[in-house]
């Protein structure tokens, strides 16, 4: 068999390292503590450079159109379980793994202590968000949907207490029945067209029947329920701000990721399947559901405005700016313009980064109260009024408060979408670009989107300004924090990965400008994917 080249393995490498590197780590005795942590970050930086080279490599255009196909059965698609790579899903694979990476630090004198198996369900998550962004096929899509949120059900326990278990409890449950629906609708889309291979879907859109055609669009309405409830859309993400309150802050921080999977996969097989490149013959479904995206996220983006201004809490906040980064991005996909596509990717890049950097925050700056806070504590815990509260770990270090304090800041305004940092930019380019595709009078619904936009950044600064006022200001005699440098390094390098965004902001668009119409060119896109052959058999001496 003639061998592949050893890049075009690298496809595959982020499923089965957090695979093989979690399934060893299963066995480990845990107070074996310090080897299990030196495997899992190995493992997360190893990741770290794989989607690093993956992504220069499609840029590159080292695989023809920049799509790496990987035959993983050496079958051809839409027969065998295909793999693939393009500038959105490295992308995503970036993101992924700069935020694990930091999270597992953030990790490393705490919370991988506190229950048993945090670093193989943390594996097993990483495999479950990789293969997610990776898979060509709507039923390992489910399949690597279900192994992310295996793991995430074990996660958003860990550390259990009373709050933890409710909040957990409900996520599962909602979870389960979203599952369920994402099996439904997958069943009714294979029912109307034979195949689940997204690419091949792509290709027989147009040649169904009438009745097929109805069924289609049921299953995929179904299938639609499913990703939009994991992507937070109003009035399917109820759930969220209570499981983002509840967890723990590394888990805190990769939920924020979670709820991105659901906006990819919405975006990846809307744009293949129902997109206006998906060919001529397909134009009488060309655009299906997109207007009710652009509703729904209207509805999302006030409904977690309306969040933002009645939290006291932070993790709750950090739950409905959440929900408000994922009302943008399902009106972005509604757009599903280049330019606009592309301003929304970066606002995803700056949002998800911004709020997994606050989510690890809000740990560190609720160690800031005054004495008579901690007394009520313990008095509340004597009474078995409350769980017990978890102690502060670490030593004072110079400038605790202005690291804390800046860090917030900082975060506050990317999320927020005020100047000068990503978020800002974030928004401004996707006003620009809406404004920009509309060619004479511009539309109402724009104009709502933008208003709706700026509202929902107007209620995020009231929300947070408000939280860091009483947390820094006004919560009596302030003592510096105790943390680890380990502890405050991962929230400084998100911190810090915003602000590059922000200096490259050129950089960064000149590629989310090629991958926005990549993504628009869904025919160049399925071609490759069905067009890539298997490795063939080297003839035994020679001969046929």
């Amino acid at each position: 068999m003639n061998p592949l080249p050893w890049m075009h393995h690298l496809i595959i490498a982020p499923v089965l390292l957090p695979l093989l590197v979690g399934a060893l780590l299963i066995p480990v005795n845990q107070k074996r503590h310090a080897r299990k942590f030196a495997f899992s970050v190995a493992s997360g930086a190893l990741l770290w450079g794989v989607a690093i080279a993956l992504l220069v490599l499609v840029d590159q255009e080292h695989w023809p159109d920049g799509i790496g196909v990987y035959l993983a059965s050496n079958w051809a698609a839409p027969f065998g379980i295909v793999l693939m790579v393009d500038r959105l899903a490295a992308l995503m694979l970036v993101l992924t793994s700069t935020i694990a990476l930091a999270v597992l630090v953030f990790s490393a004198r705490r919370w991988d202590r506190v229950g048993v198996h945090f670093h193989s369900l943390f594996q097993f998550l990483l495999m479950g968000l990789n293969g997610a962004f990776l898979t060509n096929d709507l039923f390992n899509l489910f399949v690597f949907f279900e192994v992310m949120l295996a793991a995430s059900y074990g996660l958003v326990l860990h550390g259990y207490n009373l709050r933890r278990i409710q909040a957990g409890m409900q996520y599962i449950a909602i979870n389960l029945a979203a599952s369920l629906l994402f099996l439904i609708g997958v069943s009714l889309i294979y029912a109307a067209s034979g195949t689940l291979n997204i690419a091949d879907l792509a290709t027989r859109v147009s040649g169904l029947g009438a009745q097929d055609t109805w069924l289609l669009q049921i299953g995929a309405t179904v299938l639609a329920l499913a990703f939009l409830t994991k992507g937070a859309m109003w009035p399917l993400g109820f759930w969220l701000p209570t499981t983002y309150a509840s967890a723990s802050a590394p888990v805190g921080a990769m939920l924020v990721l979670m709820t991105k999977v659901g906006v990819y996969a919405v975006l990846r097989v809307w744009l293949a399947v129902f997109g206006e490149g998906s060919g001529e013959g397909a134009s009488a479904l060309a655009g299906f559901g997109l207007a009710a995206l652009t509703v729904g996220g209207l509805a999302t983006l006030l409904f977690g405005a309306v969040g933002m201004l009645s939290s006291e809490d932070g993790g709750r906040m950090a739950g409905y700016g959440a929900i408000i980064s994922s009302g943008t991005l399902l009106v972005v996909i509604g757009h599903s313009g280049s330019a606009v596509l592309a301003s929304g990717l970066y606002y995803l890049l700056g949002s998800t980064l911004a709020m997994a950097a606050f989510m690890l925050l809000i740990e560190l700056t609720e160690r800031i109260r005054p004495p008579g806070a901690a007394l009520l504590a313990i008095t509340m815990e004597a009474f078995a009024i409350e769980d017990k509260p978890e102690d502060p770990v670490g030593v004072g270090m110079p400038g605790t408060l202005t690291f804390l304090g800046l860090s917030f800041a900082a975060c506050a305004l990317v999320i927020s979408g005020m100047p000068p940092l990503s978020g800002f930019v974030a928004k401004f380019s996707l006003f620009h670009a809406m404004l920009g595709a509309t060619q004479g009078e511009v539309p109402a619904t724009t104009w709502l989107i933008i208003a709706l936009m700026v509202l929902g950044g107007l209620a995020a600064i009231i929300a947070l300004m408000r939280l860091g006022v009483r947390t820094f200001w006004a919560s009596g005699a302030v003592t510096a924090p105790r943390l680890q440098f380990s502890e405050a390094v991962p929230v400084g390098a998100l911190v810090l990965a915003c602000v590059l965004l922000t200096v490259q902001a050129g950089a960064v668009f000149d590629y989310l400008g090629r991958t926005a119409n990549g993504l628009l060119r869904s025919t160049d896109y399925s071609a490759r994917v069905l067009g890539e052959p298997p490795v063939q058999r080297a003839p035994a001496g020679g001969a046929q």
